[in-house]
C-alpha cells in the first residue's frame, strides 16, 4: 500500500461563537478567537490517499484529477471567504477540527471509493488538525 499527499493552500477568516451561548461564555472558552470581527488564517491543506500503484501509471491516482477536484470542492468554495458565513456551518463554530471534517465529507464523495486516507489541516504553527472519516484512521 502507498500512501500519497498532495498540499494545497487556502487564506479565510472566522470567529470562534456559539449561538447557544451567552457572549460572557463565548468570552470566556474561546477568549480573543471570539471576537465578531473575524482573523484570518494562511491555511495548508494535506490531502492524504492510500492505494496500489496502478502498473499502467505507476501512480496511487491521477494527480491531475485529484488537484481539480480540490480546487472545485474546496478551494474555490472556502479561499478567501469568512468561513462563519458558509451554510455548512450553520449552528457550528469553525473550529479547525470542524473545518477538517467538512473537508473530508466534500472530498471523500468526489475521489474514487475507499482510496482517501485522511485530511491534515494546518491553521497555525502550533496548530494542526487530522481526519480519517467516520471510522477512524484507515490500515491497509
Amino acid at each position: 500500500m502507498v500512501y500519497l499527499t498532495r498540499k494545497a493552500e487556502f487564506a479565510a477568516s472566522h470567529y470562534y461563537h456559539n449561538p447557544d451561548l451567552t457572549p460572557e461564555e463565548n468570552q470566556r472558552i474561546f477568549g480573543k478567537c471570539n471576537n465578531p470581527n473575524g482573523h484570518g488564517h494562511n491555511y495548508t491543506l494535506e490531502v492524504t490517499m492510500r492505494g496500489e500503484v496502478a502498473p499502467d501509471t505507476g501512480m496511487v491516482t491521477d494527480l491531475d484529477r485529484l488537484d481539480r477536484t480540490v480546487e472545485e470542492r474546496v478551494l474555490r468554495r472556502f479561499d478567501h471567504q469568512h468561513l462563519n458565513f458558509d451554510e455548512a456551518f450553520a449552528g457550528k463554530t469553525t473550529t479547525g477540527e470542524n473545518v477538517v471534517v467538512l473537508v473530508w465529507d466534500l472530498l471523500e464523495k468526489a475521489v474514487p471509493a475507499g482510496i482517501l486516507q485522511k485530511i491534515g489541516l494546518v491553521e497555525t504553527r502550533d496548530n494542526y488538525f487530522e481526519y480519517a472519516g467516520p471510522k477512524g484512521e484507515r490500515v491497509a
